[in-house]
């Protein structure tokens, strides 16, 4: 059985990836109002960064007050990539490819996670981690259809695999920020830093704010788009939140792979908000995703086991 921190932190990652799903519809029907995506993507950046900010208004004074540094050029890399690098090279890789292929490449993250942890760390990895990211990886390809619409740019696939590689950094600064860096302190740094970055593609000085007032539908109810938009704010705050909190109880390439959950949840959630329909493929591709988390799920069980053996042993 694993501990009760590694299950703790399997709740947490999957609980983070629920959040991260439905950010899908919710931000959407904002870009449906009107709005460009990366200028919806500023907004949500900025809308978590000032609640981080006043999340961490305590912690950031307790760390004055001891003479504590945190570390800050980590935590600036960690908004450039983990925060605003993820968003903006999904779009360039949007604009040059299907957007299937665009989340594929994105969702290359939790690979080059494993590659990392393997390869340049020469760490021993759980089978069923691997199993787990690689099977997940499988069913997101059927997920998006792949077959459907494929053509290559060369940008656009620098793009995307910037993204995977601006996701896995999530993951792998993550694992270690968690455990020297209060999380609130973290979000607060990485969003400002993100809304920063981002504010010169977004051009927020042109944007159309009255298209915020649009009306929406989520769900069969009526609502508007600036609804939708704080919908969006308050789940990707929380999705941060859950996920980096988990990261202190898990490895990476395990949350890595569990974190594809996200893909099903999107799916269903577009399914259940805005009315799109799964096809066959999908439905299969989802089934193989799920099939893939509860692997990489098994591999903490396993990994956990002879370290409390070896507990076991030592205390007899």
């Amino acid at each position: 059985m694993s501990s009760p921190r590694a299950a703790l932190g399997v709740a947490l990652i999957m609980l983070s990836s629920v959040f991260f799903g439905v950010c899908g519809p919710f931000g959407k029907t904002v870009i449906q109002s009107g709005l460009e995506p990366v200028q919806v993507t500023w907004l949500r950046i900025v809308g978590v960064g000032l609640i981080a900010v006043a999340a961490a208004a305590w912690p950031l004074l307790r760390l004055r007050r001891g003479g504590t540094r945190p570390p800050l050029a980590t935590l600036v890399l960690f908004g450039l990539t983990a925060v605003a690098g993820v968003q903006a090279c999904y779009f360039i890789a949007v604009e040059r490819l299907p957007v299937g292929i665009a989340l594929l490449l994105e969702f290359m993250g939790p690979i080059v996670v494993v590659a990392w942890v393997r390869f340049v760390r020469r760490s021993p990895l759980p089978r069923a981690a691997v199993i787990g990211a690689l099977l997940s990886l499988a069913g997101l390809c059927i997920v998006v259809e792949v077959w459907s619409g494929l053509r290559l740019d060369a940008v656009g696939l620098l793009a995307g695999s910037a993204a995977a590689a601006c996701q896995a950094t999530y993951f792998l600064s993550g694992e270690r920020l968690t455990a020297k860096v209060d999380v609130r302190v973290m979000l607060a740094v990485g969003f400002t830093v993100g809304a920063l970055a981002l504010a010169p593609l977004a051009a927020p000085w042109a944007l159309d704010w009255a298209s915020l007032s649009s009306p929406v539908s989520l769900g069969g109810l009526e609502t508007t788009s600036v609804v939708s938009l704080v919908a969006l704010v308050a789940s990707t705050a929380v999705a941060y939140v859950l996920g980096l909190t988990g990261l202190r109880f898990l490895s990476a390439p395990v949350a890595g792979a569990l974190g594809y959950a996200e893909v099903v949840v999107a799916a269903l959630s577009a399914w259940l908000l805005l009315g799109e329909a799964l096809t066959g493929p999908q439905i299969v591709g989802g089934l193989v995703v799920v099939a893939g988390v509860v692997t990489a799920q098994r591999a903490v069980a396993k990994r956990r086991a002879p370290a409390e053996e070896q507990l076991t042993e030592a205390v007899v």
